[in-house]
């Protein structure tokens, strides 16, 4: 056997991309499904991972609520535990940036993603894979955690409907921070990187109305705190929820709008960070 030949005999295999465009995109989503499912069976083998992250969310609700409900007072005299879910709803939402980042970093540092570029698989399906199975693990931590601050005393207080748009809200927000986390993921490489990176997030969560007013705070903190993201959705959480804590006209922009302001927030995230976690993908197998 000649070289070229040898050469072309070990090549791994690749995908012919179907012609038309509606074949290529019933390519992408079937495959994407496929590793969907790839990444939710993880979750029999990790049975430990599974139980932590729906524990977390409920040690959650029973500290803060318990522990900073005596000492905080919440605008209008409301109830602190029905202020502070929403904040924890949006809290846990934005935890699944790290969430990401450490399984593309895992299947990265361990060879999983060349795996996946010497099949015939669609180059976008890996990342579109990651982050949809995100918002399905989301879902079943918001599960927790609604429970667990029903049995608080939270509750909504707008009906079925705007309880829905709040949810689904916070689902939309998932999946666009999901594809931060997975571009992260691809960036960092390894497990130790992004492991590293997990307390970051803390600080973002924190700057922000989640957990109390931001009228207390210093000016400057202040005005980080209502441009956050985290408090856009804490604040539409609130509004769409009926709890306490509903945002005055005469607060930024986002606060006032916070509906609006979260959407947009999502659609610019998944905008930006769709694409680029797709190329860089693409680029690490060049």
């Amino acid at each position: 056997m000649t070289a070229p030949a040898a050469a072309r005999a070990a090549a791994p295999a690749v995908a012919a991309a179907p012609p038309s465009l509606a074949g290529r995109l019933r390519w992408n989503l079937a495959d994407g499904f496929t590793l969907i499912g790839r990444e939710l069976s993880r979750l029999r083998q990790e049975p430990g991972q599974l139980v932590a992250a729906l524990i977390f969310p409920a040690v959650m609700v029973v500290l803060f609520g318990y522990v900073f409900g005596s000492a905080i007072e919440v605008p209008g005299e409301g109830n602190y535990r029905e202020y502070l879910m929403p904040g924890l709803f949006a809290m846990v939402t934005f935890s699944s940036i790290m969430a990401v980042t450490m399984r593309v970093a895992t299947d990265a540092s361990r060879g999983v993603m060349d795996r996946f570029r010497s099949m015939p698989v669609a180059r976008s399906a890996v990342p579109f894979g990651q982050t949809g199975a995100e918002v399905l693990n989301g879902v079943l931590a918001l599960a927790i955690m609604t429970a667990a601050g029903l049995v608080v005393g939270w509750s909504a207080h707008r009906g079925v409907l705007r309880t829905a748009e709040a949810f689904l809200l916070l689902a939309l927000m998932r999946y666009a921070l999901s594809w931060v986390g997975c571009y992260l993921g691809l960036v960092v490489k390894n497990e130790q990187t992004a492991d590293q990176l997990i307390p970051l997030v803390f600080p973002v969560t924190m700057l922000s109305n989640s957990f109390v007013p931001t009228g207390g705070m210093p000016e400057a903190l202040q005005v980080v705190a209502e441009w956050n993201p985290v408090s856009a959705l804490t604040a539409a959480c609130r509004e769409l929820f009926g709890n306490p804590g509903a945002p005055a006209a005469d607060l930024a922009w986002p606060l006032a709008h916070p509906v609006t302001a979260s959407v947009l927030w999502a659609l610019a995230l998944i905008a930006v960070f769709a694409p680029l976690s797709v190329r860089t993908y693409q680029r690490r197998g060049r």
